[in-house]
């Protein structure tokens, strides 16, 4: 298929944290794949080394907790200016009844994927170039929550709020997130292999799609939001029809 090169990424520089594994790095490939340069960051060596294996010649990666702030700010001192910044850091999805929930270890993950992201573009954005863009992301689970997901849950709520407000408040740079439904990475590794499978048979006969997402699924909304130069303030949901069942 041919590639409008006007709305092609081919050119530009994309930042991607959380970009070494799951659909983060599903999307620097699709970047790389049209002629973008890519930076994929995490706080593991090893996982910047393995993506960097699959990555174009060329591909950057850096080491930095997302988590801390001192190292955030380091972090964009090396990236240079860049194009678009894409957010998918995470760590492993873990639920868990209020009675039972581990609030020091809750706080660790809003660190991480709420707190990360604000700091992300606190830093990152004053290295965005004209015409660049933001994107997020967030979880279906912040609109339809269920039983033992209300970390989770809330934090995709307040992403989805975040990215409205960062909208209005970064103008002209374009904010957006993606919201993602149940899709096979590896934040459920905590789980046996049995039954993650068993997991995802079970949600996907449950979906419109009659299965659940894989990550070149994800990447392509991520790739739209790019693009999307009069997209701002949007949240994409991309999970096979969970809210609507």
């Amino acid at each position: 298929m041919k590639i409008n090169r006007e709305s092609s990424l081919s050119g530009k520089k994309v930042v991607l944290l959380g970009g070494t594994s799951g659909f983060g790095l599903e999307t620097a490939m699709a970047a790389a794949d049209e002629g973008a340069s890519v930076i994929v960051v995490s706080s593991s060596r090893q996982k910047v080394d393995s993506a960097l294996t699959v990555l174009p010649e060329g591909s950057q990666g850096f080491i930095a907790d997302l988590g801390d702030e001192k190292q955030v700010e380091q972090l964009f001192k090396k990236t240079g200016e860049f194009d678009h910044l894409v957010f998918t850091a995470g760590d492993e999805l873990k639920f868990s009844n209020l009675s039972e929930l581990d609030i020091d270890e809750a706080k660790e993950s809003v660190n991480l994927r709420f707190w990360g992201a604000i700091m992300a573009v606190k830093h990152g954005a004053p290295k965005i170039r004209k015409g660049g863009s933001v994107t997020l992301t967030t979880g279906a689970l912040g609109r339809r929550p269920r039983k033992g997901t209300l970390v989770v849950a809330g934090m995709a709520s307040a992403i989805e709020g975040l990215t409205r407000a960062l909208a209005i408040e970064l103008a002209p740079i374009r904010v957006n997130a993606v919201c993602a439904g149940t899709v096979k990475t590896g934040l459920l590794k905590g789980m046996p292999e049995s039954e993650r499978e068993a997991f995802f048979s079970r949600v996907g006969n449950k979906l419109l799609t009659g299965r659940v997402g894989n990550t070149k699924e994800l990447a392509e909304a991520y790739l739209y939001l790019m693009r999307g130069s009069f997209s701002t303030g949007q949240i994409v949901v991309v999970d096979g029809g969970s809210l609507l069942v």
